[in-house]
């Protein structure tokens, strides 16, 4: 099967239980071939861990879930070492996180600390317990979930957290006949779609998505952004470096996924409000949703290259 033929079988593999939110799941492949990591915020019951694990398990990879509450400890999540009386020594229990795919599930509701667990798995692959580090099994993609931060029993984010992901979706209510499908059984439950990428299939994939030629000049327009960021005075946070090389990986997978070997313009424009606007902070207490808006208006001031 080409490459092109797998990526489609993936995305609709995924749309069975995921019923009439064909972008969503189409930056959710994204992410997944740009090695990256998704957070996929929205209120409750309207598919965020259906999409999480039917994504999960479209893959033969090893997947596990947490789900995450405020009494959870990062010792749950990262493991613990343990005395071996037989031995007189003590060996590491690795935790949940040492899989190929991880659902962290409604990660706002454990406290910051514990949410800090994930900090250096994200960003280098590894864990480190006890002045001991251990590698993480390669590809590593943690999908996370969270009701909006206004909600009861909740904890924001931190931003160094929310700039280790690369994409940041929200799904939506569904359409009333997507709903109505959803009532009848039409969609099928994530617990039984069945593999149609192998770990070795996915990594061929991300190795072919390096290959997508981004012209210097969108890589111009691209810092154009981030810059303009930096200097706009209604916010206090701009696009950090990470958030840049995030977006350049993401619209290569997303002109890969669109069957092209070269990225446009309008991959740059379609991607900066999902890349970049849980990375940017606005002066005084502003909803997340005005973020986006900031970001288009950033957006029309940049000339696009030709």
């Amino acid at each position: 099967m080409e490459s092109r033929d797998q990526v489609q079988a993936l995305r609709q593999n995924i749309e069975q239980a995921i019923k009439g939110k064909p972008e969503a799941v189409k930056m959710a492949v994204v992410t997944l071939l740009s090695r990256g990591h998704l957070l996929i915020e929205d209120v409750p019951g309207v598919g965020k861990t259906t999409l999480a694990a039917s994504l999960a398990r479209s893959i033969d990879c090893a997947f596990k879930r947490i789900q995450f509450t405020s009494d959870l400890l990062p010792s749950d999540i990262l493991g613990v070492p343990i005395f071996d009386p037989k031995k007189n020594v003590f060996e590491f229990r690795p935790g949940p996180i040492f899989t190929h795919i991880l659902l962290a599930d409604e990660i706002n509701r454990t406290t910051p600390k514990t949410q800090s667990a994930l900090l250096e798995a994200m960003n280098d692959g590894q864990v480190t317990v006890e002045n001991q580090t251990y590698s993480l099994p390669d590809p590593f993609m943690v999908i996370a979930t969270q009701n909006p931060s206004d909600h009861q029993g909740t904890y924001p984010l931190p931003e160094s957290q929310l700039d280790r992901f690369t994409m940041r979706i929200r799904l939506g209510y569904p359409e009333a006949s997507d709903e109505r499908a959803i009532l009848l059984r039409a969609a099928a439950p994530a617990e039984v779609l069945k593999p149609v990428l192998t770990r070795d299939q996915l990594i061929l994939l991300q190795k072919e998505v390096e290959e997508v030629t981004l012209e210097e000049s969108l890589i111009d327009y691209l810092l154009a952004i981030v810059q303009a960021t930096r200097r706009l005075r209604d916010l206090s946070l701009g696009v950090s470096t990470r958030g840049a090389l995030f977006l350049q990986r993401a619209a290569r997978a997303l002109a890969f996924v669109e069957g092209r070997a070269y990225c446009f313009p309008d991959d740059i424009k379609r991607l900066v409000p999902l890349v970049f606007s849980h990375r940017i902070l606005l002066k005084g207490v502003s909803p997340r949703q005005e973020a986006d808006a900031v970001m288009m208006q950033i957006l029309g001031t940049i000339p696009v290259p030709l």
